[in-house]
């Protein structure tokens, strides 16, 4: 069996990879232990100066990644570029705190000495999605290699190239042999490589199928699991916003990477004489995004990442349309190309409000005050981040324990920074990535009592 990389954009094959055979998996997953038993000894020290070089290749081959990202998936090219340069960041971020982060912790007790260290567990397995095809597997494997265990990585089959550079990356920058590596499988050898003693723990960021599926495998083998699964965030206007930079970040968290993204903000909720003043500037905003080649400099938006989740975003907006939602502007599709749309009249109940919508689509609906839009916004089987935009700080900021989502952010779109914990509630899984929480995930919390 083969896994084509195909060009959303032109249509054209990139290369084909052959999946790894049964033999070659449990290769793979006996080379990992062998790395893991070298690699748990080297220092934090010794580790940072590797991830500090992966950070250093991950700027000096910024283009070439970029540009693999965009030929493999879509991504305007000078989003790709962004996503590598936060992928240096993230490497640089840990290699300056896992000591930090990893340094025992003294607990008074009546021992004569007691406290708690944390030590690395083994294989950490994850399973990867297409939309950011280099931040999800480093944003995982930063940490995840800073703490002393060691990573196997099932990307997404359309993005085998940036997997491919990925561990290339690694290994460039002086990691052991066997302490990161790729499994080209698909999603019925997931199991296989669950059971294997070799993985102590499993992470996925994608949908809410297939996080229910890993859970049920990571119950069923007894091992640990955190998922970073889908969202359907609401973006708040209130009365007294600043409008024009409401209008200025709503529109690139909604568009940005074509709208495929977990944490975009999916649904509007504008509060009383916000939608008058918000509704025609956006709209205006939306129709002046440049449309075209991912590669061209100045490209907002381009293809989806391929032709069946276009197809699946067109039959969502058809059937919200049916159940009374109103087409503003946009709402046709050609191949894998949809256009940036905006639906009005958009109420519960229709896909619009009540799904994960991964494109250029903005749902817009009213409210009348601010606890309605905060009540609209929690009709959501999703958790992952919510946005408020208003100019009294105090009072947002007093919204906070109303907001059940794993995020809260204030005039700004939720986004994930190596700096804060990231991950969501509901539906939207269980787990923080990022921060000390992301490192400390996949540690052996160990306590240690001390008597003369």
């Amino acid at each position: 069996m083969t896994f084509k990389s195909i060009n959303p954009y032109t249509g054209e094959q990139i290369a084909i990879y052959q999946k790894h055979s049964e033999t070659e998996i449990e290769e793979i997953l006996h080379q990992s232990t062998i790395a893991f038993n070298q690699w748990k000894n080297v220092s934090i020290a010794e580790r940072s100066e590797m991830m500090l070089k992966a950070a250093d290749l991950l700027k000096r081959n910024e283009s070439k990644y970029a540009k693999t990202i965009t030929l493999e998936m879509g991504k305007p090219i000078s989003e790709s570029t962004a996503e590598i340069q936060k992928c240096a960041w993230v490497c640089k971020y840990y290699a300056e705190n896992a000591e930090k982060f990893l340094q025992s912790k003294t607990i008074e007790t009546d021992a004569y000495k007691s406290y708690v260290r944390y030590d690395p567990q083994g294989t950490v397995f994850a399973i990867m999605p297409w939309n950011f095809p280099f931040w999800q597997v480093l944003r995982f494997a930063a940490p995840t290699l800073m703490a002393g265990n060691t990573a196997l990585l099932k990307h997404a089959s359309n993005v085998f190239g940036c997997a491919t550079h990925i561990a290339e990356l690694f290994e460039e920058a002086g990691f052991p042999k066997g302490a990161f590596q790729n499994l080209f499988i698909g999603h019925e050898d997931t199991e296989l490589v669950v059971k294997n003693a070799t993985v102590k723990a499993i992470t996925l960021t994608g949908s809410e199928r297939a996080g229910s599926s890993v859970a049920t495998l990571a119950g069923k083998y007894l091992k640990k699991s955190l998922l970073e699964l889908g969202g359907s965030n609401a973006f708040i206007v209130a009365e007294d916003a600043d409008i024009d930079k409401a209008i200025e970040i709503g529109l690139k968290a909604r568009m940005l990477n074509n709208g495929q993204s977990c944490i975009a903000a999916k649904r509007f909720i504008l509060v009383a004489d916000a939608y008058e003043r918000f509704v025609p500037k956006f709209r205006e905003a939306v129709a002046k995004l440049k449309i075209g080649n991912p590669l061209e400099a100045g490209t907002q938006i381009s293809v989806l990442a391929r032709e069946d989740l276009a197809v699946d975003l067109e039959n969502l907006i058809k059937k919200s349309v049916e159940m009374g939602a109103e087409i503003l502007i946009g709402g046709n599709r050609k191949g894998a190309h949809y256009e940036p749309t905006i639906l009005i009249n958009v109420k519960s109940g229709m896909p619009a409000f009540d799904e994960e919508t991964f494109g250029p689509m903005a749902a817009i609906i009213k409210a009348k005050t601010i606890d309605e839009a905060l009540e609209l916004a929690a009709q959501s089987k999703f958790g992952l981040g919510l946005t408020l935009f208003s100019e009294d700080i105090e009072k947002a900021q007093s919204y906070a324990n109303k907001v059940e989502d794993g995020a809260y952010f204030i005039n700004e779109l939720v986004k994930s920074d190596p700096r804060l914990p990231f991950g969501g509630t509901k539906i939207s899984g269980y787990g923080r990535e990022l921060s000390q929480e992301g490192l400390l995930e996949f540690v052996n919390v160990k306590t240690v009592f001390v008597n003369k």
